[in-house]
């Protein structure tokens, strides 16, 4: 009898671990089902996530692809790296969106390392309505840089059938093979309506090449453009737009290095002529669509009205600078990546030269909640206002006479130490946003403050910058110019306040909106 009740409990004992461990399976099983907690308000306020840009889910982020809009949505890919930061290799990550405001992630479209060409670099994908590439009408079509050794750079191609959610290669050769040279990467492709063919082109060094094909796999050479002092060419572009006064402009741009000569290091380009063979630019010297940092790798678009399309264009960017990609204490929260806002691009004439003018894109004041409206403030030394936050954007006008340094210190900390300054140095004739005074992601600080020229005559100027938790992006209010900076400030850090120093300053029609977080 003690011999059975042993067995019996040691049954019994078996049986509720078999139990228990039939719990746990099921728990492992549905808990992928369960729906994704969003963040309270206490997580958010300790966290480092934006309360409005794009950012990447987990891991890593890094150059847009241009967006395509078809079937009432946008659809966005860019570079993403999973195994971050401890694997290499990207691929190409999707969200979607209605607004451009709220997207929603829908997951790797085309996987790393799923055959011997290795992983997935930037490239363009088009939407093939007239099947010129024989993979049905519709079907889209994204050329892709490849690093088959894990080296050289060459051109391969996917498609689409179910509306970009996957993409398949056909065959692993390389529709554009490399023909002895480094560099040779980043494919941006267009369909030339007045020549009824693609146009590809191509990062080549220093230079940008342009390519025609009919059907998207057999490309011919038909010229290359050089431009001087603007360092490595990345993620080329190219489209058309239409100024106010009818007159229709190619644009060529590309992301540039010119700090050895004092430019910028983000988006270069230039106004001119596309014959459908060369381009030709109205002045040899590039134009910059940012002056700040972390405005690089950026994509333009088409907007969603094909009847408005040379009227205005859409432009994102990755908000980070190759000098310092893994400084970002997001990296606690196991994410690095965030997207500038998207912004509205238009086509204007300035005396005799043509110019593209940036705007903060309007779905975005949809997001505003409490709104202030200080009365005229004349500043002259410092002054503290009432208002204060962390996600919000700013409009005033600024006038001086004798004043030499105004401007607005925004993540102001309660001690007055730290701090994000966005001022305007008069006798320099410049626009700037200096980041020295708070935690910012250049440990060498080396790339503390941007600065972007003013005309010498202004005695004025409109201002609209718009603040995240990570983020400063100052747009002037004839759009001309624009600074994109991170930084990283404490999270405490929310104050606002006002200088002038060596006169007054007169700052009116000021405005402050707080966003609400991005749902």
């Amino acid at each position: 009898m003690k011999n059975l009740r042993t067995r019996r409990l040691i049954i019994a004992g078996a049986l509720v671990m078999i139990g228990l461990l039939l719990v746990l399976v099921i728990l492992q099983v549905l808990a992928p089902l369960q729906p994704e907690k969003k963040p309270t308000v206490e997580t958010e306020e300790h966290s480092y996530r934006p309360v409005y840009h794009f950012s990447v889910p987990d891991k890593w982020m890094n150059d847009p692809q241009r967006p395509l809009y078809f079937d009432g949505t946008f659809h966005y890919y860019y570079l993403y790296n999973r195994d971050y930061p401890k694997g290499n290799g990207t691929e190409w990550r999707q969200a979607t969106s209605k607004d451009l405001v709220h997207w929603t992630d829908k997951g790797v479209a085309i996987p790393k390392y799923t055959n011997k060409n290795g992983d997935i670099w930037t490239g363009s994908v088009v939407r093939d309505s007239q099947n010129t590439a024989g993979f049905g009408k519709n079907a889209l079509v994204a050329i892709v840089t490849q690093p088959p050794d894990g080296r050289s750079q060459e051109q391969f191609l996917w498609d689409s059938t179910d509306g970009g959610k996957t993409f398949k290669q056909d065959h692993e050769q390389s529709v554009m093979p490399n023909p002895g040279v480094k560099d040779y990467r980043d494919p941006k492709v267009i369909w030339d309506t007045a020549r009824k063919k693609w146009v590809l082109l191509l990062a080549e060094g220093a230079k940008i090449g342009f390519y025609e094909s009919e059907n998207l796999k057999d490309w011919r050479y038909m010229s290359g453009f050089t431009p001087e002092n603007i360092g490595l060419i990345e993620c080329p572009d190219l489209f058309q737009l239409r100024a106010a006064n009818g007159t229709v402009k190619w644009v060529l741009g590309a992301s540039a290095n010119g700090r050895a000569s004092g430019q910028p290091n983000t988006y270069a380009y230039w106004i001119g002529n596309f014959d459908g063979e060369q381009f030709t630019p109205d002045q040899p010297a590039p134009q910059w669509l940012d002056y700040g940092f972390d405005w690089y790798a950026a994509v333009t678009f088409e907007n969603e009205n094909p009847k408005r399309r040379l009227d205005s264009r859409y432009a994102i960017a990755w908000m980070n600078n190759w000098d310092y990609p893994n400084t970002t204490p997001t990296l606690d929260e196991d994410f690095n990546g965030v997207n500038s806002i998207v912004r509205t691009i238009h086509l204007a004439k300035h005396g005799q030269q043509y110019s593209l003018i940036s705007k903060p894109i309007g779905a975005l004041n949809k997001q505003a909640t409490a709104t202030q409206q200080p009365r005229t403030i004349r500043v002259n030394g410092n002054k503290a206002l009432g208002a204060s936050g962390t996600a919000y954007q700013i409009e005033t006008d600024i006038s001086w006479t004798d004043a030499r340094n105004i401007g607005l210190r925004l993540r102001e900390s309660s001690n007055k130490k730290r701090h994000i300054d966005v001022g305007i140095l008069t006798e320099d004739h410049a626009l700037y946003v200096n980041r020295r005074f708070t935690n910012q992601p250049d440990d060498k600080k080396q790339s503390v403050e941007s600065r972007a020229p003013l005309s010498p005559a202004a005695k004025k100027i409109h201002l609209k910058i718009l603040v995240d938790k990570t983020s400063i992006e100052v747009f002037t209010g004839d759009g001309r110019t624009v600074l994109t900076n991170e930084a990283f400030p404490p999270l405490a850090d929310q104050g606002i306040s006002l200088y002038a120093e060596g006169g007054t300053a007169v700052f009116s029609h000021f405005k402050i909106e707080q966003f609400k977080p991005i749902q």
